[in-house]
C-alpha cells in the first residue's frame, strides 16, 4: 500500500502545539502558579483560539503578540491570579517556549530526505522567530510564514495558500501538518495533502473531508511520507 504523503515535496508545519510546547510558557513559572499552571495554560490557549476566529470574524485584525496578550489577561482575571509580574513574566517565556518532545528528530529526518520544511502559524514574525530559535529548530527549516502578510487567521484559506505561493509547489505536493483537528481541517479544505498529529486521541472534527493520514507522534511521519 502506498505512503498516503507519497510524492510530497514540502512539508509545513503548525507552530504553536505542533512543533512549539505552548505548555511550557505557565510551567517556567510555576514557582509562582503551582497547581494553577495547568488550568491557565488550558483556559489561555482557548480564548487565543477564539479571539483569532472571532477577529477575523468581525475584521478587526490584530496581531498574534496582541491576541496572546488579551488571551492571558482574560485568564488571568477568569481565575482571579493577581500575582505582580506574573503576566510580564509570562510573555517573555511565550517568545522562549520549548519544542515538542518529537518535533527536531522528526524535523531533522525529512530534511536529511530533501524535504522543504516550513512553518505557517498565526505567530507574528517576531514571536516565531524567537521562539523557533530558542527551541533551536531554526537550522532546520527554510522558510517561517506568518499569517500577518494576508491579514487573517487561520483556518482561512489564503493563508493556506500563502504556502503553496511561496514555497513554489502545487498543492498535492505540499504536506500540512498540524496537532490541531480544526487547523488540520482547514487546510484539507484548501487542498492541501494533510497529517493531523492527534497527539492527545481526540475525536475526529466534523467538518467535512478529513485529513489523509492521522499520526499519534510526529516520529510517525517519515512513514507517512514514504521515507525510508
Amino acid at each position: 500500500m502506498a505512503a498516503p504523503l507519497a510524492g510530497v515535496r514540502a512539508v509545513v508545519f503548525d507552530a504553536y502545539g505542533t512543533l512549539l510546547d505552548f505548555a511550557s510558557a505557565a510551567e517556567r513559572s510555576r514557582d509562582l502558579l503551582g497547581d494553577r499552571a495547568g488550568p491557565l495554560t488550558e483556559l489561555w490557549r482557548q480564548k487565543q483560539l477564539q479571539y483569532t476566529w472571532l477577529r477575523s470574524l468581525m475584521g478587526r485584525h490584530a496581531d498574534f503578540w496582541q491576541v496572546t496578550g488579551d488571551s492571558l489577561d482574560y485568564a488571568l482575571d477568569s481565575l482571579r491570579i493577581a500575582t505582580p509580574d506574573l503576566r510580564r513574566r509570562l510573555m517573555e517565556a511565550y517568545e522562549r517556549i520549548g519544542p515538542c518532545a518529537d518535533a527536531r528528530d522528526a524535523l531533522k529526518r525529512l530534511k536529511a530526505a530533501g524535504i522543504k520544511i516550513a512553518i505557517l502559524s498565526n505567530g507574528s514574525p517576531r514571536m516565531l522567530a524567537a521562539a523557533v530559535r530558542s527551541a533551536g529548530l531554526d537550522d532546520l527549516l527554510a522558510e517561517t510564514l506568518s499569517v500577518e502578510t494576508v491579514g487573517i487567521y487561520k483556518p482561512h484559506p489564503s493563508v493556506y495558500k500563502l504556502a503553496v505561493d511561496r514555497l513554489g509547489v502545487w498543492p498535492v505536493e505540499m504536506g500540512f501538518v498540524s496537532a490541531n483537528g480544526w487547523d488540520a481541517w482547514g487546510a484539507k479544505a484548501a487542498g492541501l495533502r494533510v497529517a493531523w498529529c492527534n497527539r492527545s486521541g481526540l475525536p475526529r472534527e466534523r467538518l467535512g473531508e478529513p485529513p489523509d493520514v492521522e499520526l499519534t507522534t510526529l516520529a510517525e511521519l517519515p512513514a507517512a511520507l514514504g521515507l525510508p
